[in-house]
């Protein structure tokens, strides 16, 4: 794998840090500017409309702009969110800095899978996309919780200045590592949007949203449901997100490997095992070892189907798919925010706190009813090109037997 791919792991990383870390610094930022925890929460959910809002718009203005540029833009529009996200007076302002910083969150991951991409061979492009997507994997090993750390002992001002940090190394990487790529001769924001009338890529980013969000349904409540009903302490609940993290790595690098081999049988298995998983989680969260288990595998298997499906739809938007691939990065976000008010909705409604496993185990069912589908789509797809080329030749080949002149006979002599 080229070194490049470093410099994508290394923004990737710091991305993935500033995406997860509030979660564990709201109590902090929210005493810090006097509101209430549930309002310090819009601090999470702007990120996330950002991504979805920013990943079409920043790739759009970027259509016209080198790949590379393109890149170091935006992880200067990260810096930037995150530097005034740690000196922010008002909450407001930080509200405001989140946003602009998730702004360059899909695109960076878009036009990164798509450059990740092109810099291997045909046969390498999922584990080239998956090596790009360890980095925010292992943000979740590493990164938040030292975040989380930091923030506790020295202030929440510094974690983000230390996530700014790793944005410029990051930048840094990029313009020193990453080739100068030409921007596709031809390429127009009309190519791109017509990339969104294909079926397999519409297909594609509903298993996104739904998959994806299965693994969010579960995870957003994980707290309450390990502490309330596996009986864990507080203080063990960072260290089972590691272990969650630790599932996502693997997973993600399982993914990208088996994904270059057997792209929709990959994600035939990992989207009905994570559906058996999360129902399963109703059962093994009232044991404290059976809900360990639990949790790694389904960080493992939530990102064993991101290489596949990333990697989908690059397949299937082929010739403009920089736009489809940030709007799929989006995508992944929609999903957890979904989930995520599902999943509120049942533990509302009185059904406990492991109810949130039946909404995600439904959804990953659902996307894995979708992938079946997609699939079926395509071999009929396929059968029929090869009917249309047999009839082909065969029709060729009538043609040419009637111009062909019939030989004379041979003269008989006696």
């Amino acid at each position: 794998m080229p070194l490049a791919l470093l410099a994508l792991a290394i923004g990737a990383f710091g991305i993935g840090t500033t995406e997860f870390v509030i979660m564990g610094l709201l109590p902090e930022v929210a005493a810090g500017y006097g509101v209430p925890i549930p309002t310090a929460g819009l601090l999470v959910t702007g990120y996330a409309l950002g991504v979805v809002l920013g990943a079409p718009v920043m790739t759009v203005l970027g259509t016209r702009v080198p790949r590379k540029r393109m890149l170091m833009l935006l992880m200067g529009l990260f810096i930037a969110g995150n530097v005034l996200s740690a000196l922010a007076p008002a909450f407001g302002v930080m509200l405001a800095g989140r946003v602009v910083a998730s702004l360059a969150h899909g695109a960076f991951f878009g036009i990164g899978s798509v450059v990740a991409a092109g810099l291997v061979a045909p046969e390498k492009k999922a584990g080239a996309i998956a090596m790009m997507f360890t980095g925010l994997t292992v943000a979740n090993v590493v990164g938040v919780p030292l975040g989380t750390l930091v923030g506790q002992h020295l202030g929440w001002r510094v974690t983000f200045l230390i996530v700014a940090a790793l944005g410029v190394l990051g930048l840094l990487g990029i313009a020193r590592l990453v080739p100068d790529l030409p921007r596709p001769e031809g390429v127009r924001v009309r190519h791109e949007v017509a990339a969104f009338r294909n079926a397999q890529v519409l297909l594609a980013m509903a298993m996104t949203v739904l998959g994806f969000g299965g693994v969010f349904a579960a995870i957003t409540y994980i707290t309450p449901m390990l502490t309330n009903v596996a009986g864990f302490a507080d203080t063990s609940v960072t260290w089972l997100l590691v272990l969650f993290g630790l599932g996502m790595v693997t997973g993600n690098l399982v993914g990208g490997r088996y994904a270059d081999r057997a792209l929709m049988p990959m994600l035939y298995a990992s989207l009905g095992a994570l559906a058996v998983v999360l129902a399963l989680f109703t059962l093994t969260a009232h044991d404290k070892a059976g809900a360990a288990v639990t949790v790694f595998l389904i960080g493992a298997l939530g990102f064993a189907t991101v290489p596949p499906l990333q990697k989908r739809v690059l397949d299937q938007a082929a010739g403009a798919p920089t736009l489809a691939s940030a709007v799929n990065i989006g995508a992944f976000n929609l999903g957890n925010a979904l989930a995520a008010w599902l999943g509120g909705l049942v533990i509302t409604a009185g059904l406990g706190w492991t109810a949130p496993n039946w909404v995600g185990a439904a959804l990953a069912a659902s996307a894995l009813v979708l992938a079946l589908v997609s699939g079926a789509l395509e071999r009929r797809t396929v059968r029929r090109a090869a009917n249309g080329a047999a009839n082909g030749a065969a029709n060729t080949s009538r043609v040419v037997a009637a111009a062909t002149p019939a030989a004379e006979p041979a003269p008989v002599h006696h």
